[in-house]
């Protein structure tokens, strides 16, 4: 992950709607919801929720799939896994490798 991607998506997860929605979809699991359930949970109009889910699905946070009739919205947890990664990364680096990793010296 570079830079310019990991502030895009914290910048996305920034509003808190749209952090509320997200943590929604990671809490569900690998099956998602479908929108309505999304939108119930939430208590946003559709049109909201909308707005909310094309953001975060534009900086690949989420995705959308359709089943017959039903939109089924789901974290994509690679993409949560590397960004957390890229903020832990280098964690305490500067303090050398044995305090960085956590053991002791």
């Amino acid at each position: 992950m570079n830079i310019e991607e990991a502030a895009k998506q914290l910048e996305a997860l920034g509003n808190p709607t749209r952090l509320q929605l997200y943590r929604t979809l990671v809490r569900a699991g690998h099956g998602g919801l479908p929108v309505n359930q999304v939108q119930e949970r939430l208590g946003i109009p559709a049109s909201t929720l909308s707005h909310h889910l094309q953001r975060l699905i534009r900086n690949g946070l989420v995705t959308q799939e359709r089943q017959a009739t039903t939109l089924i919205c789901r974290a994509v947890y690679p993409a949560m896994d590397a960004l957390l990664g890229f903020l832990a990364d280098e964690c305490c680096i500067e303090e050398g490798c044995s305090e960085a990793s956590g053991k002791a010296a």
